[in-house]
């Protein structure tokens, strides 16, 4: 489990709209949003390098946060993130406030073990395929688990492991699970390896030869004259 710190210091914001947001981002600021535990939602203003900088790390989109708001800690989950289209910026982020005694849900990453030397792979060749890479799941948070780990060891060609296969931490349950057994769905599969395309004699792929717009152009002109 990660020992990073997670504390972030927070701002309450009351200018609020896109230009007092664009004012932000441009004094390296990012604004937030605080709601949950049936308390008022507050906008916040962060510190973008620091949280950024934060948010390099798996654990920070798993992990019980402290948010400093007017010298007042409050712990919460980060809910959403949203980043600039092609600069290594965030633009906004959703935190939901954590209370001990209610059951929070919220995604948590899979990690996947032995993939190198699981039997379809070492011994037969095959390779791994991951279906999905994080679960949602509820729990307490003093329960929350950073990530659930996926042991792929022991599978060969063709087997799989779906969601009630996972081993869950105590006080875990699968978000998807609750919703029936047809929710059952696949986590990781073993398979073979792609065939190659069958070649000529000569070792050389026979690929049919398709006709350019300019030559389909002709063909269908030579036809008419031909008329």
């Amino acid at each position: 489990m990660s020992n990073i710190d997670f504390t972030i210091q927070a701002e309450l914001r009351t200018d609020t709209g896109k230009g007092a947001s664009r004012r932000l981002r441009r004094a390296d600021k990012v604004p937030a949003i605080l709601y949950g535990a049936n308390k008022e939602a507050v906008s916040l203003t962060l510190d973008h390098n620091k949280v950024n900088n934060m948010a390099d790390h798996e654990a920070f989109y798993s992990h019980i946060l402290t948010l400093v708001v007017d010298g007042k800690k409050q712990q919460a989950i980060l809910k959403d993130v949203q980043r600039h289209p092609y600069k290594p910026k965030l633009t906004h982020l959703d935190f939901q406030r954590v209370e001990k005694d209610q059951k929070l849900h919220t995604h948590v990453p899979l990690h996947f073990l032995n993939e190198k030397t699981a039997k379809g792979v070492k011994d037969e060749g095959g390779v791994v395929v991951h279906h999905i890479n994080d679960v949602e799941i509820t729990c307490l948070p003093k329960d929350l688990p950073e990530y659930l780990e996926v042991d792929v060891a022991a599978l060969q060609i063709g087997d799989n492991l779906h969601l009630t296969d996972l081993q869950l931490p105590h006080g875990v349950e699968l978000t998807e699970l609750t919703k029936g057994e047809d929710h059952d769905q696949a986590v990781v599969s073993i398979v073979a390896p792609r065939v190659e395309k069958e070649e000529t004699e000569e070792g050389e792929e026979v690929s049919p030869e398709v006709p350019t717009a300019k030559e389909s152009e002709e063909a269908e002109e030579d036809k008419k004259d031909e008329e």
